[in-house]
């Protein structure tokens, strides 16, 4: 099927109306009805044009071209502008008749005009023409004059037309497609006859041939669904169906010849492989004959580097090789127990003389393969053992005293760090001890405050008092609270551990500084850990609990919205101090 729309010419197959495709630009060459422009580097020149009424100079060559606005699709209108004031419209067609067929001409009084020609390619022509002067007769007025200004018009009526010519072109490409269809479409199948005693006879006949039994079997079964059988017709039907089974012994030979050829197929790859085994061995052991001393010492540098490599290549060919034979193998050893166990003990005893023979000289080959390559290896590691013995022994020795250190080295780093541990853990207990006893002492106190609270508050109400003293009171109260809160938080919190948290509180406190209204710890760790990424949410709580006088916890919101907010509070200590 063709892909584009050759057939038939001038046809837009990217059109959007009634077609359900885009419209393209008919501007561009080749793809609408405009022919290709000229080539830029022939230069073009114009001349003068002499009519009846008036004549027309050519523009300054070495200005610019007039610029034009996008050309509308099916554009056959035209708009003039800069006409000279005493220009009528018969000396305006006497102009632009010389570019084709004028079918309108619409005159303003504002020296611009349109004209619609009877085809697009004459709106080329008369585009030509903008920038050229026009001086009616040999009069030197200024209304006898003017320069042109030649430009593409949108017009409905051009616009429907070019619709409708798309349309029928769509139609005609549509049709033409259907065709192309129509001509490459497989043939359906023929239609199946309908049932009697003849065509039933025929099918009989049709069913005893092998090679029409494919066809016959298919119109047996159309019969048998349309329902054609009944107490008539049911013993020809049933001849048929036994025609039918006849088959199956053939089916089941065919099968069996097509097994027995694929298993001559693999025995024959097999085969092949052994013998591509073999040669892969006998290459091996020329590469390793010649990496002995004897042979070894009489080749360059560069020669032993590709004897090495061959060598390597050779091998690594060699080791696939023997492993895919030794899969093939397994398969029929799998093969060989499955149908020994499905068969019965006298079964048993009928193995196939040739395929023993066959796995008896495998297996003898790859026995002599195994026995080369040990032998080689045998070489190989003899002569070593003659050239470096007592070299070996002294980097054995050096080797085993450089494990004694690292290990002993090692031993003590772990040692080490037990002992840091434990001192860490020595002091979390302490620290911990010391919180509990701090928080027994603050239970006890707030207990005794709540018992003189209560006894203020009673012997407020016996002598009198009015309420600002017990809200005095109750301010007093929680002062000392407060008060004794920060003297158990100064003495629990330790000094500073290390560098970095020194560090981090700095950067921590210009961020909350920064952060007038507080910040809560996730956003306050999304920004730590652009700068320290192994750094944790829970870091950096534990640091800012720790320094209850630098930073203090607030709770925002309501409800849903409630949040846990950190804020800087170093200032306002340093006030109160």
């Amino acid at each position: 099927i063709l892909t584009d729309s050759i057939c038939v010419p001038g046809f837009d197959p990217s059109l959007s109306m009634m077609t359900g495709i885009t419209p393209i630009n008919p501007m561009i060459p080749g793809m609408g009805l405009v022919p290709p422009p000229p080539p830029t580097d022939v230069p073009v020149v114009k001349e003068i044009i002499h009519c009846k009424s008036c004549t027309l100079f050519p523009p300054n060559p070495n200005l610019p071209p007039p610029s034009t606005r996008e050309r509308p699709p099916g554009c056959k209108t035209v708009f003039v502008g800069g006409l000279p004031e005493n220009a009528t419209e018969e000396i305006i067609q006497e102009v632009f008749e010389q570019c084709g067929d004028i079918t309108a001409i619409r005159k303003s009084k504002k020296n611009f005009c349109h004209i619609r020609f009877a085809e697009e390619f004459m709106v080329d022509k008369a585009i030509y023409l903008s920038g050229y002067r026009m001086r009616l007769g040999s009069s030197t007025d200024k209304k006898d004059s003017g320069r042109l200004h030649v430009d593409f018009a949108q017009a409905r009526d051009d616009f429907y037309e070019w619709e409708c010519k798309q349309r029928m072109l769509a139609r005609e490409e549509r049709h033409r497609r259907k065709m192309e269809e129509d001509r490459l479409r497989p043939p359906s199948p023929p239609a199946i006859m309908h049932y009697s005693e003849h065509e039933a006879a025929l099918l009989a006949e049709k069913l005893k041939d092998d090679s029409k039994f494919s066809e016959a079997i298919t119109v047996l079964l159309t019969w048998i669904e349309r329902g054609e059988v009944n107490r008539r017709s049911a013993n020809q039907f049933y001849s048929m169906v036994q025609s039918a089974n006849s088959h199956v012994r053939r089916l089941m030979n065919e099968k069996a010849a097509h097994e027995q050829e694929m298993e001559q197929a693999k025995e024959s790859f097999k085969n092949a492989l052994t013998g591509i085994l073999t040669q892969f061995e006998q290459i091996v052991a020329v590469f390793n004959a010649s990496t002995r001393q004897k042979a070894w010492d009489h080749f360059s540098k560069a020669q032993r580097k590709n004897i090495d490599i061959w060598r390597k290549h050779s091998e690594e060919l060699r080791n696939a090789h023997s492993e895919q034979l030794m899969g093939i193998r397994r398969e029929e050893e799998m093969e060989m127990s499955d149908d020994d166990s499905g068969d019965n003990p006298s079964k048993k005893l009928r193995v196939d003389d040739s395929a023993l023979a066959a796995q008896a000289y495998a297996l003898k080959e790859e026995n002599d393969s195994l026995r080369w390559q040990l032998d080689a290896y045998r070489n190989e590691v003899e002569l070593l053992k003659q050239e470096k013995g007592q070299l070996f022994r002294t980097e054995e020795s050096l080797t085993k005293d450089q494990q004694l250190q690292f290990l002993q080295q090692t031993m003590q780093g772990m040692q080490q760090q037990l002992l840091s541990i434990q001192e860490e853990l020595n002091n979390k207990k302490s620290e911990l001890d010391q919180a509990k006893e701090e928080q027994t002492h603050t239970q006890a106190m707030l207990k005794v405050l709540q018992e003189q609270l209560k006894s203020a508050k009673e012997l407020a109400e016996i002598n009198g008092h009015d309420e600002s003293q017990a809200n005095e009171i109750n301010v007093l109260t929680v002062a000392l609270v407060n008060q004794d809160r920060e003297k158990n938080s100064e003495k629990r919190s330790p000094g500073l551990k290390s560098e970095k948290e020194a560090l981090l509180i700095g950067i921590i406190s210009t961020f909350l500084h920064v952060h007038p209204f507080g910040a809560n710890i996730e956003y306050l760790w999304s920004y730590m850990q652009q700068l320290d990424s192994r750094i944790s949410a829970n870091e950096i709580e534990m640091l800012l609990m720790r320094l209850p006088r630098m930073f203090k916890q607030e709770f925002t919101g309501v409800g849903a919205t409630l949040e846990k907010r950190w804020k800087f509070c170093a200032f306002e200590g340093i006030k109160t101090i």
